[in-house]
């Protein structure tokens, strides 16, 4: 019995052995898994895992976080300021205004005679083969002629030898030469009066016209169908001047086209009143120049007047009332000669640099849109494009370096050539060419991000090439790919099958560490303007929206979350990558 018992228990013993060995077997054969030993060799390093989590912190950030945030990615939000606006503007006149008799003409030439005359204290002028006579009235206002010659007369000893050009009266010829005997510079013949002209050795008898009247006055009229002909305006300032004579101030009465007017002056400026309606401004004259600053806007003539008083009471603000019944208050700024009347007005306008608030956490930009949004919209196009340039790289770097690397030779030093040229081609330069190109022809902004997206992807696949090239080189070598060869398999799949998926984990390494290069490439390149554009928000161009001093040292909350997003997101792709290399190595230690 004792032996029995013995050997059952020695029996157990070895059952329990042979169990122990078979755990440890399996447990063997799950260390030494590879995707299992790569995953172990990766959770044991802290910054791999700080990466891993930085990376998926970021694209919650931006993909699940735009679809809750209650903004849209171009969404302006804006408030209501007052705001001293420019309403008109007033200046002196220093330049001759003509008012022409109806029916004749004062040309430009001639008025340009006129102001050369008149600078000399001239009183006659000649333009165009036309003799002119100026009649000064008053300060800055001048009444000009135009002479037509009636006759001429040329001196022959102590007579005149007269030649007759226009429609005379009896006895013209006795009176012109009185006139010349007697050195008249005017004559009367019947009942026309006519002035004598001498041009060199030879006599004119004229026929004085008024074509024009001259003056450094502004008419303002109260409607549109005012009379402000020559007639209303020539009697106007013949009264004003009469008031000016007699003191400077006053009141007058005149009559223009069978009208009577009232006329208050008050140094240099006068109002005038229709004799049917004393109450309501006529027209105004004084040296002022009176402009709304915008077009759309009309400034009536009680607004002008009051204007013009108060500029020359160096007022600095006053009330006009509209005709509506609305009060407002207008300030006015003097600048030398010049004068700007400003009002204030509560205008919208884009709620641009606010400071972080519960609606805003992290405040608005330079256009009014909320930060916070378009920083995960711009998340979302900075992860995107980085994932779609990597992707197109993988893809032609992988068939070039594979073909490359299998068939060797003739077909090697082609492909590696053509890697030679595309690794001389100055990308920088190039993508600025190109973005300087699309600026010009205004493409799309959905379309210049795949544009850039492309460009990227081509100039970057040369060193995923050489990598893939290398690593087939040296596995093409092996049994394994003997065995293949043995086996009929065709070379594609050889190559796509057997030897690319030797070579995943390098590439697997070289992307994660490519992804956040490219980040930073279009973060710069959006910040200089040729990358993403508007609407469109990325990291980059979120940056470039702080484009001067001031907003960089005063509004820090627009600029510096976005760089934040890029400094992390790059930062964790290069700890991922790196914890990839190192658990990837056969060389580490478990």
């Amino acid at each position: 019995m004792d032996y029995e018992k013995k050997d059952i228990h020695e029996q157990g013993a070895v059952d329990n052995r042979i169990e122990e060995i078979a755990l440890d077997d399996e447990r063997r054969i799950k260390v030494l898994s590879p995707t299992m030993l790569v995953f172990k060799r990766f959770i044991r390093n802290k910054l791999a895992i700080t990466g891993a989590i930085i990376i998926g912190f970021m694209f919650i950030f931006a993909f699940v976080g735009g679809w809750l945030m209650p903004y849209a990615e171009d969404q302006t939000f804006t408030k209501y300021v007052d705001m001293q606006k420019d309403y008109a503007a007033v200046s002196v006149n220093r330049d001759y205004k003509y008012t022409e008799v109806e029916g004749a003409k004062f040309p430009l030439a001639a008025r340009s005679e006129f102001v050369l005359a008149v600078s000399k204290n001239g009183t006659d002028i000649s333009s165009d083969g036309i003799d002119y006579t100026i009649e000064k009235l008053g300060q800055d206002f001048y009444r000009i002629y135009q002479q037509t010659d009636i006759a001429v007369a040329t001196k022959v000893g102590k007579n005149y030898n007269i030649s007759i050009t226009g429609d005379v009266g009896k006895g013209f010829e006795a009176e012109f030469k009185k006139a010349l005997e007697n050195g008249d510079t005017q004559f009367t013949s019947g009942q026309t009066t006519y002035v004598v002209i001498q041009k060199k050795k030879t006599f004119h008898a004229a026929i004085s016209n008024p074509v024009a009247i001259a003056s450094k006055y502004m008419f303002d009229f109260a409607t549109a169908d005012a009379d402000s002909g020559y007639e209303f305006r020539y009697q106007a300032e013949l009264a004003m001047n009469e008031v000016k004579d007699r003191g400077g101030k006053g009141t007058i009465t005149f009559t223009a086209n069978g009208k009577q007017y009232e006329m208050e002056v008050e140094d240099d400026t006068a109002v005038i009143f229709a004799a049917d309606d004393y109450n309501a401004v006529y027209a105004n004259i004084s040296r002022y120049i009176v402009q709304a600053t915008y077009p759309d806007v009309f400034l009536s003539i009680d607004f002008k007047t009051q204007v013009k008083e108060l500029i020359s009471e160096d007022a600095s603000e006053f009330i006009f009332t509209e005709a509506d019944g609305t009060a407002r208050r207008y300030t006015i700024v003097r600048n030398n000669e010049q004068w700007n009347i400003k009002w204030t007005e509560s205008t919208l306008v884009f709620d641009d640099y606010h400071s972080p608030t519960w609606a805003h956490p992290l405040g608005t930009d330079g256009s009014g849109m909320d930060v916070l949004t378009r920083l995960m919209y711009g998340g979302r196009i900075s992860l995107m494009i980085g994932f779609i340039v990597v992707l197109i790289e993988t893809l032609i770097g992988v068939v070039v370096g594979g073909l490359a690397g299998y068939f060797k030779k003739h077909m090697d030093n082609a492909l590696m050539r053509v890697v030679d040229v595309f690794n001389s081609i100055p990308s920088l330069p190039l993508i600025i060419i190109l973005g300087a190109m699309m600026d010009e022809m205004r493409v799309d902004p959905q379309a210049r991000m795949i544009y850039l997206m492309v460009i990227l992807g081509l100039l970057g696949w040369p060193g995923i090439a050489r990598m893939v090239r290398g690593q087939i080189l040296s596995l093409r070598e092996q049994e394994f790919m003997t065995a293949a060869e043995a086996t009929g398999i065709s070379a594609t799949s050889r190559i796509f099958k057997h030897l690319v998926p030797n070579v995943i984990p390098q590439l697997i390494v070289i992307c994660t560490m490519d992804l956040g290069n490219i980040i930073l490439m279009e973060s710069t390149l959006s910040f200089l303007g040729l990358g993403v554009k508007f609407p469109f928000a990325s990291w980059g161009n979120i940056i470039n929206d702080v484009n001067n001093v001031f907003v960089l040292t005063n509004y820090p909350f627009v600029w510096i979350p976005a760089g934040f997003c890029i400094l992390i997101t790059v930062l964790g792709f290069n700890f991922v990558g790196d914890g990839l290399r190192d658990a990837f190595d056969p060389k580490m230690k478990r």
